[in-house]
């Protein structure tokens, strides 16, 4: 049974690196339609990778689709947060949003917390406080086999503040991995939906929003979903008109 599973294994992920290639070769002859029909049929099999979400968002961006391109671009990301292609591409496909939303600005101690965290993801700060941990035990080594009494001091000054540098890092790290478990992202899909002030299709309209526009989810009623923007502004909008990307 365990060789069967693992010759399954191997097709599926021989198919998908077929059906890869294959919406690759389509995608340079210009046929985006054949090729992101190649990209979703890999997703369908459950074979995600960024990759794929990058490609698939390039493909929906040459058909002027906002919604998908923005939303694969951004899956991209999730799977791999130092994608910089990713990164560029999304600012091309955002541009074509309608919804121009201005995020308000932080102020006070959250600012400056935003300000030193926010430049990383949290695998980033887990990784250099890795480095930072190497280091520490480079310099503990030095202090144990140093012959002078001023080498030793050197190096124990150094072990304090790196070990102070691993502190930071793991913190930066913690507070970046709670601030982004906290958000729920989502995509307009609907090219215009009115957003409701409460989850009632009979409720006066909030505001107005279009395709490709980012939400964040923060509460779910029946069939309706509650969402703050990057301006604070907060409606409640049809689950059918949004994709959520987690």
């Amino acid at each position: 049974m365990k060789n069967l599973a693992y010759i399954l294994l191997f097709l599926t992920q021989l198919l998908a690196a077929q059906s890869f290639d294959k919406g690759n070769a389509l995608y340079r002859k210009a046929d985006y339609n054949g090729a992101s029909q190649e990209y979703e049929g890999i997703l369908k099999q459950g074979k995600e990778s960024a990759e794929v979400y990058f490609n698939l968002g390039n493909a929906y961006y040459k058909l002027d689709k906002v919604a998908p391109s923005i939303y694969n671009f951004e899956k991209a990301l999730l799977l791999n947060p130092g994608y910089k292609d990713a990164e560029v591409n999304l600012t091309f496909a955002n541009k074509m949003v309608i919804d121009d939303i201005k995020a308000t600005p932080k102020v006070g101690f959250g600012k400056i917390v935003h300000n030193l965290t926010g430049s990383y993801h949290y695998d980033t700060w887990a990784w250099i406080a890795v480095s930072f941990s190497a280091f520490f035990l480079a310099l503990f080594l030095g202090y144990y086999l140093a012959g002078t009494t001023l080498l030793k001091r050197i190096f124990f000054v150094g072990m304090f503040v790196v070990l102070l540098g691993i502190v930071l890092n793991i913190i930066a790290a913690v507070y970046v991995k709670s601030h982004d478990s906290r958000q729920n992202p989502a995509i307009v899909f609907a090219e215009v939906v009115s957003v409701k002030g409460e989850p009632n299709a009979k409720s006066q309209d909030a505001f107005i929003l279009h395709e490709g526009t980012k939400v964040n989810v923060t509460e779910t009623v029946d069939n309706w979903k509650k969402i703050v923007l990057a301006d604070d502004s907060v409606g409640w909008i049809d689950a059918g008109a949004i994709k959520e990307l987690k």
